[in-house]
């Protein structure tokens, strides 16, 4: 994720959910910090000096996921499906990556091995972290078979 988030109610739907995904699977997370003095940048020249930020924190031998609106769309049960798969076939750590407020450079792009959309709508980057969360915990629940997904 690139940038601290700076809303405690961010922070505590994110750590919510993170602690309940842990009862699951290995699972963490990893704050790059965003650019100080961005100003007089251009949203191209963020994107770029946030991606080579990005890439020097991904694990060697992960699959890269960016969480992109440009990325494919799946409901609940597909995720949940998609993440099985790579789950049981993949013998690969998976590393999901939320963008700054710009999105990802290029370089980045071609790094990345999937992308995945959340939703049509725009997200705020640092909300899109609970939304997530959320999300990749529902995955496990269908997963096992067990009622959270169901509302119970």
């Amino acid at each position: 994720m690139i940038g601290k988030n700076k809303e405690s109610f961010v922070e505590e739907g994110f750590n919510h959910f993170i602690k309940r995904i842990k009862k699951y699977v290995s699972f963490q997370t990893k704050e790059v910090p965003g650019l100080k003095k961005s100003k007089n940048l251009s949203a191209e020249e963020i994107k770029r000096e946030e991606g080579v930020r990005l890439l020097k924190h991904i694990p060697k031998g992960s699959e890269m996921v960016l969480l992109d609106e440009r990325g494919s769309k799946m409901s609940s049960e597909k995720f949940a499906k998609w993440v099985e798969k790579k789950m049981t076939h993949g013998g690969q750590s998976m590393c999901f990556v939320i963008g700054g407020a710009y999105g990802f450079s290029e370089e980045v792009y071609k790094n990345a091995s999937f992308k995945l959309s959340l939703s049509e709508m725009t997200f705020s980057h640092q909300l899109i972290r609970i939304i997530f969360a959320e999300q990749l915990y529902r995955a496990l629940t269908i997963i096992k078979g067990e009622p959270y997904h169901h509302g119970k």
